[in-house]
């Protein structure tokens, strides 16, 4: 599988694909229309940091950081991750804005 996203570029979710708190399983899913997507807690990390502003590798360095983990590896997950999902049109990845 080739990655999608580069380091630079900032993942989203696009309209109509939300996080949503199934409180009667209690699980966190990613819903989008006519889809819904059981998360474990390393996909609800990394999708909880999509802001549409940070780059991925911003997102990596961040989660990296915060599990004490070697950021190439939260690197490696997050593309990985990402990528499955921008297949399936559940992220989508704007280029970063280019300095004039």
């Amino acid at each position: 599988m080739d990655p999608l996203i580069a380091p630079e570029d900032i993942p989203y979710l696009p309209r109509g694909v939300r996080l949503e708190d199934d409180r009667v399983r209690g699980i966190r899913v990613l819903q989008a229309p006519e889809r819904a997507m059981q998360l474990d807690a390393i996909g609800d990390a990394i999708l909880s940091e999509l802001d549409g502003e940070r780059s991925m590798a911003a997102i990596a360095s961040d989660l990296a950081t915060r599990y004490q983990a070697p950021e190439d590896q939260i690197t490696g997950d997050i593309r990985d991750f990402l990528t499955g999902l921008i297949e399936r049109r559940m992220v989508f990845v704007k280029s970063p804005p280019k300095e004039t």
